[in-house]
């Protein structure tokens, strides 16, 4: 059974991923010293990456004990403003006391399927095993039932080893590095963000419809540790909440 939470506002969802973060974040910290997160990209987490950076979480949360991955990459320089890593960065991570080494973009400047090896090459150096498990992966899903870069009918979707891989998405004509659906599956905790009215009717496919992980990929993603934040517009048509 998935674990929903449906708020009023995107607001209010943000606001509430952000007391998540806190709270995930000490309790890590005080456990084993550390909190690894991997970020999503796109436009849903902007307000939550603007309310991290701002009083009074960017204060409260111990940012020299955070470590920030990125759970997929569009193929784009880090200069470009469609670049995941370069939102988050001016969105959040530039704006707070997070120390450069703690900070790990995907390598765009090789090329996707190099990028992908060398990026699954620093997760499992920076974790000492061979299968990373993130205290946090944040996801969002698109309208066509996407999350991370797992886009429906890719090869990717096959994906069963690697931990991370370059694909490509035929409808957005880009390469991707993303995390595969195993390696996200492995986090401790997996926090989907999904937000607005027209993402309704997608979201009570991937939650209600029959499974389709060709066509809707974010069922893929099904571990007794996945949350689901969805604001009230988002919710429409959802029957079992």
């Amino acid at each position: 059974m998935n674990k929903i939470k449906i708020f009023e506002t995107e607001e209010a969802l943000s606001k509430a991923a952000a007391d998540f973060i806190l709270k995930l974040s000490a309790k890590a910290i005080e456990k084993k010293g550390k909190f690894t997160i991997a970020l999503s990209g796109g436009s849903t987490p902007d307000k939550l990456f603007a309310l991290l950076a701002d009083a009074p979480y960017n204060k409260s949360l111990d940012w020299k004990n955070i470590f920030v991955f990125w759970g997929d990459e569009r193929y784009l320089p880090a200069t470009n403003p469609s670049n995941n890593s370069h939102q988050a960065k001016k969105i959040l991570l530039s704006n707070v006391h997070i120390p450069a080494e703690n900070i790990f973009p995907v390598p765009v400047r090789l090329s996707a399927a190099k990028a992908a090896v060398d990026y699954e090459q620093t997760l499992k150096s920076f974790f000492k095993e061979e299968h990373p498990s993130f205290d946090l992966i944040l996801l969002g899903m698109g309208d066509n039932g996407h999350t991370a870069s797992l886009f429906p009918g890719t090869t990717i979707l096959e994906e069963k080893n690697a931990l991370v891989k370059e694909v490509f998405v035929q409808e957005v004509d880009m390469f991707r590095i993303s995390f595969t659906a195993p390696m996200i599956n492995h986090a401790k905790n997996i926090l989907f963000l999904v937000t607005g009215k027209k993402k309704a009717s997608m979201l009570h496919t991937v939650l209600e419809g029959k499974e389709n992980i060709q066509k809707y990929p974010a069922q893929m993603i099904k571990s007794s540790r996945v949350i689901w934040y969805i604001d009230k517009a988002a919710s429409a048509k959802l029957k079992n909440v």
